[in-house]
């Protein structure tokens, strides 16, 4: 019987287009929803677009569109993600979707109520648009800016309802050491540990719905909308039919599912292993394996923080265009590290990109396929280097799935696995002289590891390995025909 994995990505904010630091959730979770689809399991993967807040509504009004009007164009952005990036996502949530997310949204809701963890309270504070969410003198820099967003924030007093998340903290830091939320890397878990340590305070979880009306309601208390992200939370759940008249999804892939894995950026950490736990613990949604959340670092640009400010901003899209999709999957994979924060530039994408997929993988495969073509069909005898292959594939195949498994992309695809293999082919071929007559079981040979290369590739560069195995086609129980691939990265002139 095959296990269930379910994968999720936060959900981005689509107060504007996607840029590159946005797409390194999606990216991540594909390779993994693909691994585990090979493995043989049945895969839940999922993402979405988080539209509501103070934040929409205002850009919305800049805009001159309605909010309804504004979320639907920079949505269907995020969605397009999908062809651009070769995504296989098999879900895309909306949180301004009436019939999908509100009931689901609103039916958690209901639960903190009935564990008596909702109360209504006055409060004063500051309200950091950016963040959507108040915050303390602590965040901020010298003149009351807010660091994160170059803004300062609005003091605000005002009747809200607050969950209460100090009742929890506890808890949660036990389910964190016993792993039953398990937070990759453990520096992460440190790091959320310390703020446990310190305690947890209750958190606002509406806003008047005189001064926000684009959001979930508060059941019950029409005078409220549910703060954007305590609502957007629930989009993991709402996706699986929580809170409709069939539930079943909700609870094959998280009630009662075998693996639930969660991808973020560091930025949502507090949200995905303090706030969200506590609101599942509250409600009494505990999965019973427990969660997985993956954090991943930032993403800049020349060294420097995306901003449109600073004029760096990077359309995937616009990338992809230019360099293929594949080019751009395996810079953020192999170049980015997945547990700190990483850089883009266009000089080191282009150095990458001659060296190991034009130079690398393509040349390997240009010269292994060409030479089947011109041999016709070889007869693919097990000799001693066919086995000695295989041994080599099969230990890569191990070293791959085992960093998989830790969430190492980039070790996975890098010189000491699927990397290494494509220079130990390159090597054979050069050693063996495959083009010399008489050599047809060393072609065979080479088309063994190229074959080995394309299938590990699978999950990392899917388009590049369809194209590597459709040129090649066993044609008898031990006969192989190959023929010529366009190339599959030509080489590009240094980006000016």
């Amino acid at each position: 019987m095959s296990k269930t994995f379910y994968i999720t990505t936060s959900i981005p904010y689509v107060n504007g287009a996607p840029h590159l630091g946005n797409v390194l959730d999606s990216v991540y979770a594909d390779v993994l929803a693909r691994y585990h689809r090979q493995k043989g399991d049945d895969v839940r993967f999922l993402t979405g677009s988080d539209e509501h807040g103070t934040k929409i509504q205002r850009s919305a009004e800049a805009a001159g569109l309605t909010p309804r009007e504004f979320v639907d164009k920079n949505s269907a952005k995020f969605k397009e993600l999908r062809e651009v990036l070769n995504l296989s996502w098999d879900d895309f949530i909306r949180t301004s979707d009436r019939e999908r997310h509100w009931p689901g949204a609103q039916k958690l809701w209901q639960s903190l109520e009935k564990s008596g963890d909702l109360y209504k309270k006055s409060y004063k504070g500051l309200y950091c648009v950016g963040h959507e969410a108040f915050i303390t003198d602590k965040d901020l820099m010298i003149g009351g800016i807010c660091q994160d967003h170059q803004t300062k924030p609005e003091l605000i007093e005002e009747e809200n309802w607050f969950f209460k998340l100090s009742k929890y903290g506890k808890e949660i830091g036990e389910r964190i050491k016993k792993k039953e939320l398990r937070i990759v890397p453990e520096s992460r878990g440190h790091e959320i540990l310390s703020v446990l340590e310190d305690g947890l305070r209750d958190v606002s979880f509406s806003r008047p719905s005189k001064n926000l009306s684009w959001g979930v309601p508060v059941p019950g208390d029409d005078s409220q909308t549910m703060y954007v992200w305590a609502e957007a939370l629930v989009n993991y759940i709402s996706a699986l039919g929580y809170g409709s008249a069939d539930e079943s999804k909700f609870q094959k892939y998280w009630a009662n599912g075998d693996e639930i894995v969660q991808v973020i950026g560091k930025d949502n950490l507090r949200f995905h292993a303090a706030i969200w736990p506590g609101m599942l613990l509250a409600a009494g949604l505990w999965p019973k394996k427990g969660i997985t959340v993956f954090v991943h670092g930032f993403l800049t640009v020349d060294g420097k923080k995306i901003s449109k400010t600073v004029g760096n901003v990077i359309d995937p899209k616009e990338l992809v265009q230019k360099y293929g999709t594949d080019a751009v999957r395996y810079y953020l994979l192999k170049e980015i590290s997945p547990f700190e924060d990483g850089d883009f530039s266009y000089e080191k994408f282009e150095q990458v990109y001659n060296s190991d997929l034009a130079n690398g993988l393509g040349n390997f495969a240009a010269r292994v396929l060409a030479l089947g073509e011109k041999a016709g069909d070889i007869k693919t005898l097990k000799d001693s280097q066919a086995k000695l292959i295989l041994l080599k594939a099969g230990a890569t195949k191990v070293f791959v799935e085992k960093t998989l498994e830790e969430l190492r992309f980039n070790e996975a695809i890098g010189a000491k696995a699927i990397g290494g293999l494509i220079s130990f082919g390159d090597a054979y071929v050069n050693n063996e002289k495959p083009w010399e007559l008489g050599k047809e079981q060393v072609i065979g040979n080479s088309l063994l590891i190229l074959e080995q290369v394309a299938g590990l590739l699978k999950p990392f560069l899917p388009e590049a390995a369809e194209k590597i195995l459709a040129c090649m086609e066993v044609t008898g129980s031990n006969t192989l025909k190959a023929k010529k691939c366009p190339p599959l990265f030509p080489r590009i002139e240094p980006h000016i």
